[in-house]
């Protein structure tokens, strides 16, 4: 499966009021080409943080939806960030690793999850729910489920080292980024 492929069952299957958080860089990017929303928030040049990110809005805002989605160099970056969303547990946190071996947008270097199951080592951090996925079916099916079930939930997505082409820049600026997800938070 390409990561451009489980970006499009992700944004398929949200509805609009959910929050769907991308990592920085090419993440990011295919996910603002793919289909940009007002609920949606790119993370811009803060690479590990987003899950942070993504769990203080969950904690915030418990009526709603909380989609993390990043790659496997932005989850290792910030290990510590897995057990406290654990601690917190927050029913409607969903966690996505597109998990590619590779920090890809900073020239395809590898990481190490070729040799380390992330999500056998989540196992211990509070979960609720966790799966490892490499195909379009079971992606689809495992990401319909967890957004049923109360949280926090985690799927580890196989994708291929891929990258879609011409994938234009995000046209908004940090700070205009930040003011229109500030503005729907009360809606």
């Amino acid at each position: 499966m390409k990561r451009d492929e489980a970006i499009k069952i992700i944004m398929d299957n949200l509805n609009e009021e959910d929050f769907a958080l991308f990592t920085t860089g090419m993440i990011s990017r295919e996910a603002f080409a793919i289909k940009d929303r007002k609920t949606n928030f790119y993370m811009m040049g803060s690479m590990g943080l987003l899950s942070a990110v993504g769990l203080g809005i969950s904690l915030c805002s418990p009526l709603k939806k909380v989609i993390v989605v990043e790659g496997d160099g932005s989850v290792l970056m910030s290990l510590g960030n897995l057990p406290m969303i654990g601690v917190c547990s927050p029913a409607n946190f969903i966690h996505l690793v597109l998990d590619n071996e590779s920090y890809e947008s900073t020239g395809n270097q590898p990481t190490i999850t070729k040799e380390i199951d992330l999500s056998k080592s989540v196992q211990t951090f509070g979960y609720k729910n966790i799966s490892k996925v490499d195909n379009i079916q079971d992606f689809t099916q495992k990401f319909k489920e967890f957004l049923k079930a109360e949280g926090p939930n985690f799927i580890l997505v196989k994708v291929e080292s891929s990258r879609l082409k011409g994938v234009p820049r995000i046209s908004f600026s940090p700070e205009e980024l930040t003011e229109r997800f500030v503005s729907i938070q009360g809606e």
